[in-house]
């Protein structure tokens, strides 16, 4: 499944970019998202690469991330990959509350490749949840020059942007075949 993301019009990006995501199931658990950003790259706020590891507030700049919510219940899983390999992930018991850490049987896999009009970075990760039918809204925050932000989405609700709300999750991952 491959979509493209559109700027929510309050904090709307002032540089020309385009921004398709995507999702692509290759087991029952393991999810492979891959993110393209093309314009001008060099006129945007990108991360320098660092070591991989778990960090918070990877969304104070540029992002890229995905929700995946379990239809069975207000449950959900926030994933953030930035540029600079670093990454987190989030349960939710329900929208915005009970927010931990994500337990993961291993760290995501973040390939990232930059050039003058290009950012591609494709996330590898396994997740319990993935065996399961899920909603999804794929996401990205945008950092331009003087910390001016952009929201982009696969879909957006309300007068704000708010990756969370459960009305932004239409996008479907069908349930892992049998193995």
């Amino acid at each position: 499944m491959q979509v493209g993301l559109w700027s929510h019009p309050v904090g709307y990006s002032i540089a020309p970019l385009e921004i398709d995501a995507g999702v692509e199931r290759l087991s029952a658990t393991v999810l492979r998202f891959r993110y393209l950003m093309r314009g001008d790259i060099d006129g945007l706020v990108i991360p320098p690469l660092s070591a991989p590891l778990r960090s918070n507030n990877l969304w104070r700049t540029t992002c890229f991330e995905a929700f995946l919510f379990r239809p069975d219940g207000p449950a959900y899983v926030e994933l953030n990959f930035s540029p600079s390999t670093q990454w987190a992930a989030y349960d939710f018991a329900a929208y915005r509350d009970g927010m931990v850490q994500a337990s993961l049987p291993a760290p995501p896999d973040l390939d990232v490749t930059r050039r003058d009009d290009s950012l591609e970075l494709v996330a590898t990760i396994s997740l319990d949840v993935a065996r399961e039918p899920c909603l999804l809204n794929l996401c990205a925050i945008v950092e331009e020059p003087g910390g001016r932000l952009s929201y982009w989405a696969s879909d957006h609700a309300g007068d704000r942007p708010d990756f969370h709300r459960q009305d932004c999750f239409t996008l479907e991952l069908p349930a892992a075949g049998p193995a």
